[in-house]
């Protein structure tokens, strides 16, 4: 409901509200599937970072989305296509919760019962993240800081003040600036 209300909404103020919802709810089912640190990063970057950068650009956008007159029918059809190539992948997926899949037969069995012995390290998910899985992590680090520079590289360009939708800002002249009472 609320992933539909931020698709829908024109005011950009309230859909990075409503993101903001959206990923604290995603939270919070983490949180009820005993997924703490995966609640943890979705609660700071998904609600947090990801609001505060949102709203960091909506201070150099108009506030309201206007509607561009028509439909993009071949941005339509890729997501239709793609969606139904996706549920026709899940099909294939194994039975969600059976003790007999896979993941609980083979790798998760082996963690559970050498992760002490090898790593010498009493949390089991901190253990795994940092040794079986240390390449990934490391990948996702990498994706991460990439990323932190994308942001970075966006929201230092400037401006051009010809684009539509960038908000003309007054200079503030010597004389105003003088005029001004320092802050308490």
């Amino acid at each position: 409901m609320v992933a539909v209300a931020v698709v829908r909404v024109r005011d950009l103020f309230a859909a990075a509200m409503l993101f903001a919802i959206y990923s604290l709810l995603s939270a919070g089912l983490f949180t009820v599937l005993d997924a703490g640190d995966v609640a943890l990063t979705e609660a700071a970057v998904g609600a947090g970072l990801s609001t505060i950068l949102v709203l960091a650009v909506l201070t150099l956008a108009r506030r309201h989305e206007h509607p561009t007159g028509g439909y993009n029918w071949l941005a339509l059809a890729v997501v239709l296509v793609t969606g139904a190539m996706l549920g026709y992948a899940a099909m294939d997926l194994p039975e969600f919760g059976n003790p007999d899949n896979p993941a609980q037969t083979h790798v998760g069995a082996h963690y559970v019962a050498n992760t002490g012995d090898d790593m010498g390290i009493p949390n089991m998910v901190a253990a795994v993240l940092a040794s079986y899985r240390s390449i990934d992590t490391m990948g996702e680090a990498f994706v991460i800081f990439a990323a932190a520079l994308a942001v970075f590289a966006l929201l230092s360009v400037r401006p051009h003040r010809g684009l539509p939708g960038v908000r003309r800002r007054r200079p503030i002249s010597r004389r105003r600036a003088s005029q001004r009472k320092p802050s308490p």
